[in-house]
């Protein structure tokens, strides 16, 4: 059951002198999340070091103590750094003076929190702690590496956020009822794909382990798997519909230690969620959808059932901490939308069976990790990496209807909360309390990514937002989402609709409403771009129309030396693979094109750094093709081992924020980048402003002088080559 505690500091300082370590920890990173540096940030952090160390989390207790080594109070810096030595030794002797204190600050400050016979003086050194001053962070001495980069380079002053507290209507007139053709067009075409995918899938894996047992001696194939399939499929489909909220219930109990989340706990929240709830379902005479909530610190919130009365809505702990009282009212009538619009149906189809292949992706990589023997550790990568394409294939089958179904969601929850400035505010403090989780954990949590499908903020998008916005405006950053005219085409592969384009309209209809609005995002016309920018950034994609137009073109030119009798071919191409091979070809042309402009040279002299990342991807006018040629410096965090063959989860930790990276492979380097995870690096590459921001990397290097090549010019030319002798071959073959 969820704790009745509000996230205040009186009350993480309190769990903490009582030796409630976990209720202490929860508190107290929501209060240094949302604080920063602020006196009462302060406080909470370093009662998360003493909380961290007597829990044994060592590693975490010096993530923050590192964090508050910055400092340039120097009370607070010496305070961390001596606990940051006892720490160190911690896991190495054996010794007790973490678990019972640090050093302390001003001769008495956490000393003496965890001692329940001197209140007192906690009481009296919680007092002196209220008057420390707001810090800035300094200038450390800089060591310069060979890229003329320093490691220990300045951090950008962090800016705190502001929020406006815009109002919500009074009085206000709920939306038409929206058209829901194109909604219910894409939940059709979101079950055929998922269908059409996993059937070629299962017949792929039938047709291979039939031939693998006529190959191997004194064995017989399966005469049950040469059968077609279809039937069978579909029926199994409408089986899982049929049965998915008590499926989903068991998995999401067993996997993700789900709760039941009683009506008068939420109230205790959010008193407003309680009668939203309620009001709309009365008026629609639905019963009440059964609620629950996830163990998690990240702010997230999904909905799966198959009618009305079988609805569930699960929220996370993170959500219910983080989110003020109309917020979360936001959060749960967005939810109720899906509900409405009947959406949610084939998302927990899709949910109930991406699931067990994530599953697959995390047993195999547990195996892997925990063998010393190479090959094992190498197969049971590759058997992982393969769970995780599959896993993305099924995945990829309702992208298109995860974007649009929130649009349609945002809108209902303002027509029935009226207030589509407290949902502007949900929607980027669930983006900044994702940041500040993987931040925390140097990673991205399994369970985050595995049901990052039905939340209403992806994590990708949150990673640069959430973590940026300290730094810069959220107006100035999300002016890409909403001003570039060609951001359409890099959302495509996205889970979630662009934040800036969701904002924008939520912010429309507080103007209608003649509201304030909580961020300043004014409807006007999208900039103007050059459009040879664009054709050159899709000049790969060009080759395919290309390639058509070329393969006619042969096809009239055979048909006519034929007819003419000048040239006799027609035999050769009467089975039209000739037009795969022109399509092949002119894909090649097409990455060859782009190549000088997508991956330039890049010098020392000319890298930006971490202090321009604000201003670089608050250009609106950015395209990926631009290629800014950065050099950044910061903790590689992400998973390790086997969890990340592919490199999916790699992400730089710079002073200015999280950034994405993209990590090709060298097959002559025997360190792979997620060993070098939980280490500062400098990465230098090429910054790429898309739906989300990423870099390219061209070399990652350590402290101590290992670099680690990223050869992506490399292996898009041998791409291009490689497409274009097949093209050849064909077109030569016939």
């Amino acid at each position: 059951m969820l704790s009745h505690l509000k996230p205040s500091l009186e009350s993480g300082l309190t769990a903490l002198k009582q030796g409630d370590n976990q209720t202490a920890i929860a508190i107290l990173k929501v209060i240094a999340t949302r604080e920063g540096d602020r006196p009462v940030g302060l406080q909470a952090q370093i009662g998360l070091v003493v909380a961290y160390a007597r829990s044994g989390e060592v590693t975490k207790a010096i993530f923050w103590c590192e964090a508050l080594s910055q400092n340039e109070n120097p009370q607070i810096k010496q305070w961390a750094d001596n606990s940051l030595e006892q720490l160190t030794k911690r896991n190495q002797d054996d010794v007790s003076n973490v678990t019972t204190g640090f050093v302390p600050f001003e001769n008495s400050l956490i000393t003496s929190i965890g001692q329940e016979k001197k209140s007192e003086r906690v009481q009296e050194e919680q007092g002196k702690m209220k008057e420390i001053p707001n810090p800035t962070t300094p200038v450390s001495p800089s060591s310069t590496t060979n890229v003329g980069i320093p490691f220990n380079h300045a951090k950008a002053k962090p800016l705190a956020i502001h929020w406006r507290q815009a109002e919500r209507a009074k009085v206000w007139q709920p939306p038409q009822k929206p058209n829901l053709i194109l909604l219910r067009l894409l939940m059709v075409g979101t079950f055929i794909a998922l269908f059409w995918v996993m059937r070629e899938l299962l017949v792929f894996v039938m047709i291979l382990t039939n031939n693998i047992l006529v190959k191997l001696p004194f064995l017989e194939p399966i005469q049950l798997l040469y059968t077609d399939p279809t039937i069978f499929l579909l029926l199994l489909l409408l089986i899982l519909i049929s049965l998915s909220p008590w499926l989903l219930d068991l998995l999401l109990t067993s996997l993700y230690a789900q709760q039941p989340l009683e009506k008068e706990a939420l109230n205790r929240y959010s008193p407003e969620a309680v009668r939203v709830l309620q009001r709309y379902c009365q008026h629609k005479g639905w019963r009440l959808p059964k609620l629950s909530v996830l163990p998690m610190t990240s702010p997230m919130a999904l909905t799966y059932g198959n009618l009305p009365r079988t609805a569930r809505i699960v929220v996370s702990r993170g959500l219910l901490e983080q989110l003020a009282d109309d917020e979360i009212a936001t959060i749960y009538a967005n939810e109720l939308g899906h509900i409405a619009y009947g959406d949610y149906v084939i998302m927990s189809l899709v949910l109930l069976v991406t699931i067990p292949a994530y599953q697959l992706y995390q047993l195999f990589s547990k195996w892997g990790d925990r063998t010393s023997q190479k090959l094992w550790r190498l197969v049971m990568g590759i058997m992982a990496t393969l769970a995780y394409g599959v896993w993305c294939l099924l995945t990829g089958t309702a992208l298109w209807l995860s974007q649009l179904r929130l649009y349609y969601s945002d809108s209902f929850a303002t027509g029935v909360t009226g207030n589509p400035n407290g949902a502007m505010r949900a929607l980027l403090k669930i983006a900044l309390g994702i940041a500040a989780d993987i931040q925390t954990e140097e990673q991205t949590s399994l369970q985050l990514e595995s049901l990052n499908l039905l939340t209403p903020v992806g994590y990708q998008q949150s990673i640069c937002l959430g973590s940026i916005a300290p730094h810069t405006t959220f107006e100035s950053f999300l002016m890409w989402d909403y001003l570039n005219p060609y951001r359409w085409w890099f959302v495509i592969n996205n889970t979630h609709p662009l934040m800036g384009d969701r904002l924008q309209r939520l912010a429309s209809i507080a103007q209608k409403w003649h509201l304030a609005t909580e961020l300043y995002l004014e409807s006007q016309q999208p900039l103007r771009i050059k459009s040879q920018s664009f054709l050159l950034q899709i000049a790969p994609f060009l080759g395919i129309p290309l390639g058509l137009v070329f393969a006619a073109l042969i096809w009239l030119g055979w048909q006519m030396a034929f007819l003419l009798k000048f040239l006799n071919l027609k035999w050769i191409y009467d089975d039209w693979s000739f037009v795969t091979g022109c399509l092949l070809i002119c894909v090649s042309i097409g990455i060859l094109i782009r190549m000088n402009s997508f991956f330039p040279e890049i010098k020392p002299q000319q890298v930006q750094t971490d202090d321009s990342l604000p201003d670089l991807l608050a250009n609106p006018t950015f395209l990926p093709i631009n290629s800014v040629k950065v050099c950044l410096v910061g903790k590689l965090i992400g998973r390790r081992g086997t969890r990340n063959y592919l490199g999916q989860d790699l992400i730089l930790q710079s002073s200015t924020g999280l950034v994405k990276l993209h990590y090709m492979f060298s097959l002559a380097q025997k360190v792979l980048p997620q060993d070098l995870v939980g280490r500062k690096v400098i990465v230098t590459g090429w910054l790429r402003r898309g739906a989300t921001p990423w870099i390219d990397v061209q070399t990652l290097q350590t402290q101590s002088g290992k670099t680690l090549n990223s050869p992506h010019p490399v292996w898009s030319t041998v791409l291009a080559v490689a497409a274009e002798a097949w093209g050849a071959y064909i077109l030569l073959k016939g």
